[in-house]
């Protein structure tokens, strides 16, 4: 029994019998990675991207209000391309997190978190957010969102000040250039397990 094929109006099927270039293409990328067109391609992409971050805020302490200072004139964030904070997840493609998380709060975190646009990347900022903070031997406060989300990158300080803000977010653009999309493996993905 052979092989249903779609038809398409307007497009001879004879002449798509030899697949052998499309195939030799398929094994150059897989036997020496990406080729220069696909890693330029790359290139180009991951600079738009690390230099467009849409930020979704969960700010819920005293981190958030001097995370409000980097808008202001003095530490200008337009200048690195991520002055844009989004009020939906679904808008947004990295999720910053800015206080303290609460047992009751985790799951709405989560659900936040699992709403935001792939590829999707996580900023913990300050004491609270990364450790739990002054509140780490509370019964109600989560010890680290590193427990209910991956988290990309760690803004320590109680509050940290603008310049760990600028260095973290640098950080996570040098993070978002060194991805792959065309050839390659995505650096986000596990390595396989060889068996």
């Amino acid at each position: 029994m052979g092989m249903k094929q779609p038809k398409i109006r307007s497009m001879k099927y004879e002449e798509f019998k030899n697949n052998d270039y499309l195939e030799s293409m398929v094994k150059e990328l897989q036997d020496n990675g990406v080729n220069v067109v696909v890693s330029k391609l790359d290139d180009l992409i991951n600079w738009g991207r690390s230099n467009s971050v849409w930020s979704f805020l969960l700010g819920t302490s005293c981190c958030a209000i001097e995370f409000m200072t980097l808008g202001a004139a003095r530490y200008d964030m337009a200048r690195f391309g991520f002055e844009v904070t989004r009020n939906s997840p679904r808008q947004g493609d990295v999720l910053l997190v800015l206080g303290t998380i609460t047992n009751k709060m985790a799951p709405l975190m989560k659900r936040l978190y699992d709403q935001l646009a792939e590829p999707k990347y996580v900023v913990a900022v300050g004491g609270c957010t990364i450790s739990g903070g002054p509140f780490k031997k509370s019964y109600h406060v989560v010890n680290g969102i590193d427990k209910i989300v991956p988290v990309d990158v760690y803004v320590p300080g109680c509050p940290p000040r603008p310049e760990a803000f600028y260095y973290g977010l640098m950080q996570l653009q040098r993070k978002m250039k060194l991805e792959h999309f065309f050839g390659g493996v995505n650096r986000k993905q596990p390595k396989p397990i060889d068996e």
